[in-house]
């Protein structure tokens, strides 16, 4: 009698690459920058530490990555919104504005990853540079967006509704009782009347 083989599949090297990355995140926002390791996040990714060497050619590749996929994540959402409001300019532009106030993006572990993201913009330049391309890849689509509704100087709209968003955002992810989710959107829809 033959002994019956184990069935078991390999993960692809994307599948491997998202976990470590999904692990990566959820360290930054459980820990913060000092307890993300390559310790604790293999323990959370489940594989060994070698494994991570094998796919990012150490932990600042790995976060820069995982910066990365956030911001690409973010995107993601928020063009999602966009499509979801149909053809009018300006509720399309409204949606792109609040989904910032909506799940998944207010996700109280993603103020942990973000925050730690920007405090490393500030220090290292690979990851200024995807903070740049990020923010650029925001504010260029709000100004497509803005320029639709025959916003004026859309530009410097983009800058400033950017930076209220932001604030917002913050704000309502460090103290969600201060204000809620429904006074964000009514703040933004408010200045966006008002400056368009």
């Amino acid at each position: 009698m033959r002994a019956a083989r184990q069935a078991f599949t390999r993960e692809s090297a994307d599948a491997r690459r998202a976990a470590l990355i999904e692990a990566t995140a959820a360290c930054l926002a459980e820990q913060g920058l000092a307890g993300t390791n390559v310790r604790a996040i293999c323990a959370k990714a489940g594989v060994s530490p070698g494994l991570l060497r094998h796919y990012f050619a150490g932990i600042d590749e790995l976060i820069a990555a995982t910066y990365r996929a956030t911001s690409d994540r973010m995107e993601a959402i928020f063009a999602e919104a966009v499509e979801a409001a149909g053809n009018d300019p300006r509720a399309r532009l409204s949606a792109y504005l609040t989904a910032s106030f909506r799940p998944p993006v207010t996700d109280p572990e993603l103020l942990g990853a973000w925050t730690a993201f920007w405090a490393l913009a500030r220090s290292d330049a690979r990851m200024a540079r995807i903070h740049a391309e990020s923010y650029a890849g925001y504010r260029e689509r709000l100004c497509e967006l803005l320029e639709a509704c025959g916003a004026p100087d859309a530009g410097r709209l983009a800058i400033m509704l950017t930076a209220m968003v932001d604030g917002l955002w913050l704000e309502l992810s460090l103290d969600p009782a201060s204000f809620g989710a429904e006074a964000a959107v009514a703040m933004i829809e408010r200045a966006v009347t008002a400056l368009l």
